[in-house]
């Protein structure tokens, strides 16, 4: 994985992009010595999100047993216990 200064990556803009796209390369961006920000191919954002959405489901499915197991409260009655 590359590491890039913000400001070689503004100069070379096209060039940074091509490297993503084209090499699969991942391209993290640093600013005054620290990591900022990743540029990545979009194969790999896909993926993070593909995995993302597998722990949403994960845990919703977990959140609905929960519920099953314990029942459930109406809104009302959560807002009086927490006093609002």
């Amino acid at each position: 994985m590359a590491h890039l200064p913000t400001s070689k990556a503004r100069e070379g803009f096209a060039d940074t992009i091509n490297r993503v796209a084209f090499g699969k390369e991942r391209v993290v961006l640093k600013r005054r010595g620290k990591e900022v920000a990743a540029v990545v191919p979009i194969d790999d954002l896909r993926l993070l999100e593909d995995l993302e959405d597998r722990i949403d489901l994960a845990d919703a499915r977990a959140a609905l047993a929960e519920t099953k197991k314990k029942g459930v409260k109406s809104l009302d009655v959560i807002l009086k216990e927490l006093g609002l």
